[in-house]
């Protein structure tokens, strides 16, 4: 059975859009254009569809109050979708319960990308409540494995060389997959003693990684930039 996609957009051309593109790769879709409907809708029928693209600025009811009115009753996996790129750094610290952010104007096809990736994290934490084990959503993914007493981490059965900052910030990003963690965040995860280290430093780091990475198992991208906002683990 193909996953039903409801689609909360009030721009008709950019949700029929939206459809065209769903529905080519397999989506069932419903379009909604206000946020009051669609709330109540949900409130009803949230267990018939396997994920929301939601739009931040909806008439009658905007998306962040849906996206936090939903989460008191489901955990419906939503993609959230703004104008302004500032928006996004303050829905990471609403921390509303989304599970990713985009921002207008996008590709249609990156839409359907991460509504694939979304889905398939989601499989994944589902199949793994079901069948507990050692690993986790992101270790399930990635062949990822982590040891924190030893600041180890292991891709694909090779170790990678870390630093301790650059594990503590790997091991951040791959314990939620598909977060989105702003650069503050992540000092604050690599730098336990609260040193003042500034956007670039991170950003250093990142490069590292990303380098650490790819010596090892050149085919494998895991860490991604989210323009004007931070980074996050994700394979797409």
């Amino acid at each position: 059975m193909a996953n039903k996609i409801l689609i909360v957009e009030d721009e008709p051309k950019l949700a029929q859009l939206l459809v065209d593109y769903l529905k080519q790769s397999g989506f069932e879709t419903e379009v909604i254009a206000d946020g009051l409907e669609a709330f109540t809708w949900l409130q009803q029928h949230h267990a018939s569809v396997d994920l929301m693209i939601l739009d931040l600025m909806l008439p009658n009811m905007d998306g962040m109050e849906i996206c936090k009115g939903v989460r008191q009753f489901s955990q419906l996996p939503i993609l959230m979708a703004t104008a302004k790129v500032e928006e996004i750094d303050r829905l990471l610290g609403l921390e509303l319960g989304a599970d990713d952010y985009l921002c207008k104007p996008y590709s249609p096809r990156e839409v359907v990308a991460r509504v694939k990736a979304i889905l398939r994290r989601y499989q994944v934490q589902l199949d793994l409540s079901a069948n507990p084990s050692t690993q986790t959503a992101a270790e399930a993914m990635a062949d990822l494995i982590l040891e924190e007493e030893k600041y180890k981490a292991v891709l694909h059965g090779k170790e990678l060389e870390l630093t301790a900052v650059e594990f503590q910030i790997l091991n951040a990003l791959a314990k939620e997959p598909g977060r989105i963690f702003s650069r503050q965040q992540l000092m604050d995860q690599g730098y336990n003693d609260h040193r003042v280290v500034s956007d670039r430093t991170i950003d250093s780091h990142i490069r590292k990684l990303r380098k650490r990475i790819k010596e090892k198992c050149p085919q494998t991208e895991l860490i991604h930039s989210v323009y004007g906002v931070g980074y996050k683990f994700e394979q797409l």
